[in-house]
């Protein structure tokens, strides 16, 4: 009977193991309240979420059933309900003892309304003061900070992951309760006019079946990557001595035919098609990140993504630091010849040995052709390495927790 104990010890450590290794999922903690259902289902439905189980370090405020009655009977689209619930999730952890903690009593926290990119100045910001004796207040910055909700009781709690809390009523703001337009009636290319990629915007109006393509793509989802002004500018002379075909194919390697919110971007690294991408023609480039940066890479060049223009579901939009250049229009730069070795002293035959073989190779070198892009090798040796370093990284360390708990289980019998 003793010996069972070890054994009961091990399962119950391998099972830890990768139950703390999930993420949390908003909606299953809420199923358990049902007095949250009407808010829940309208996380759900505004696709809301999805995004938090995607993100951690944040928190809740939740509403019950009738605060979201109160808040519904105003009859918000389903896009306006979207920037009222955002405004709702912060993106801190506020568990039930941090808010009674707060220092000097107040804290500023931004919102998932304020990521958006939507929310002009601190709009998206949200007051949270500890008015002492158990009553917290919070406040929408939008709303010039009034604290007119407080908190009634903690819901959920995964420490410094998620914590879900219940607010006595919905923060008032006018700038989320807008009227929001639908995805088909967004002007993406007024957002990016207004945002540092006015050439990029004005070359795609330009091409009515590159734009029209985007324009199809906007309820279903979208995601653009827009050059800046200065990098698309210096590119134009290039862009303009693509073929009618190759424009559009061009224009269109910018757009992604899902949307990708720039968390999605940096949990989902590796190759991705975008609008140009048609059987043969792949047009596809790689996401890669490192830590908070996301670049985009081709076979031709790699460009960082260095803003959010947009990122309301189901349209994203970013700028990009350079103009990608997909390998099906363009040819890789060449690589510069080696520079020839010095010449030897006569006494040294194994070194001019050495060299003639360089001269014989650098001849018997192959060009590409002029009318096709150069071939980079599929395989990058560093690019390889870096994935089989991430993916021993993974496997690694639940690989040596499994072995210390079979230590554990030796040291006890």
């Amino acid at each position: 009977m003793p010996q069972k104990h070890p054994l009961l010890l091990l399962i119950f450590s391998v099972f830890l193991i990768f139950q703390t290794s999930d993420g949390h999922n908003i909606t299953r903690l809420l199923a358990k309240h049902p007095s949250l259902s009407s808010f829940n289902h309208y996380l759900t439905l505004t696709h809301l979420a999805q995004e938090i189980n995607r993100r951690t370090t944040i928190t809740v405020l939740a509403l019950d059933n009738a605060a979201m009655s109160s808040l519904l009977n105003k009859k918000p689209s389903i896009y306006t309900m979207k920037n009222i619930l955002s405004l709702h999730v912060l993106l801190d952890y506020f568990g039930a003892k941090k808010l009674h903690q707060i220092t000097n009593g107040t804290a500023l926290a931004a919102t998932m309304f304020q990521a958006t990119g939507v929310a002009p100045g601190v709009s998206g910001f949200v007051n949270i003061t500890d008015f002492k004796g158990g009553k917290v207040g919070f406040g929408a910055e939008a709303n010039g900070g009034d604290l007119d909700s407080f908190f009634v009781k903690s819901v959920e709690e995964l420490p410094y992951n998620i914590s879900v809390i219940q607010i006595s009523k919905a923060l008032p703001s006018a700038i989320a309760e807008a009227p929001t337009p639908g995805p088909s009636e967004l002007n993406i290319t007024g957002i990016m006019s207004a945002h540092g990629c006015k050439v990029f915007a004005d070359t795609l109006l330009a091409n009515p079946e590159a734009m029209g393509t985007y324009e199809d793509n906007l309820n279903g989802g979208l995601t653009v990557f827009c050059p800046l002004d200065d990098a698309f500018k210096a590119f134009l002379p290039k862009y303009k001595n693509l073929t009618a075909s190759g424009k559009e194919s061009f224009l269109e390697f910018f757009g992604v035919p899902v949307y990708q919110s720039l968390s999605m971007l940096k949990s989902n690294n590796g190759l991705m098609n975008t609008l140009a991408t048609d059987g043969a023609s792949k047009f596809d480039f790689t996401v890669q990140n490192d830590g908070e940066q996301v670049t985009l890479k081709t076979k031709i060049n790699t460009v960082k993504i260095t803003g959010t223009l947009l990122d309301e579901q189901p349209v994203a939009i970013y700028t990009i630091d350079k103009v990608l250049m997909p390998r099906e229009l363009f040819k890789a730069a060449p690589t510069p010849a080696p520079a020839p070795a010095p010449e030897e002293a006569a006494d040294a035959p194994k070194a001019s040995k050495s060299k003639s073989k360089s001269k014989s190779k650098s001849k018997s070198a192959p060009t590409p052709e002029s009318d096709a892009p150069a071939d980079s090798p599929d395989d990058d040796p560093a690019d390889q390495t870096a994935d089989d370093n991430a993916a021993l990284s993974f496997k690694g360390g639940r690989f040596v927790a499994v072995g210390l708990n079979f230590l554990l289980v030796f040291l006890l019998l």
